[in-house]
């Protein structure tokens, strides 16, 4: 597996990167936010790169840095229906520490504005990634969700999606269970509170 290439920039276009790396071209696909931090042609750079492996083709995609290739890996390998083209979008459209405080707040509408992710999708990254990011960065703002609430909150919107709830309904009637139980509830009271309305 080729983790990073370092070598020349021979060329670069909006979501394409050539590094020469002594006298191979090696041809990379990158999200927009990467393409536009490249330097000139003709400088150093190092992608931290990802390949791909379909049948009939491999395609390497490269990032600036570390963390934006295991979040891209993270993206196609843990979330259903997510694969190179749609993560590659994501990161086109917003940086990384932005797409990771979206989905630690369960914030559905800013992942649907992204092109090609409707509501159903944002929900599925919400749901399939929060509990796999770590803590929150210190550019990542404030913790105004019940995504970043006390353990019991967060298992009874858990709770509440595994009965068909969508993100937004399952937080609010969380939240509006919390209110009525006080700061201590265990996350059976919130579930059963939160059901009953």
């Amino acid at each position: 597996m080729i983790s990073s290439l370092a070598g020349t920039l021979a060329a670069s276009s909006a979501l394409r990167a050539e590094i020469d790396v002594q006298g191979v071209t090696y041809e990379a696909l990158v999200p927009a936010t990467t393409a536009e931090r490249l330097p000139a042609p003709g400088a150093k750079v190092r992608l931290h790169t990802c390949v791909v492996y379909r049948e009939d083709s491999q395609t390497l995609y490269g990032f600036l840095t570390p963390e934006d290739r295991d979040f891209f890996r993270l993206l196609i390998e843990q979330v259903s229906g997510v694969g190179p083209k749609l993560a590659l979008t994501l990161l086109s459209r917003l940086p990384r520490t932005n797409l990771e405080a979206a989905i630690r707040n369960g914030d559905v509408a800013v992942l649907a504005k992204c092109q090609g992710i409707g509501k159903k999708t944002a929900e599925r990254l919400v749901l399939e990634l929060r509990g796999k990011l770590g803590p929150s960065g210190p550019g990542d703002g404030p913790a105004t969700s019940v995504v970043n609430a006390a353990p019991p909150r967060q298992d009874a919107v858990a709770a509440l999606l595994a009965l068909g709830y969508k993100v937004e309904e399952a937080e609010k009637a969380v939240a509006r269970a919390a209110v009525r139980l006080g700061p201590d509830a265990a996350t059976d009271a919130l579930v059963r509170q939160a059901l009953a309305g």
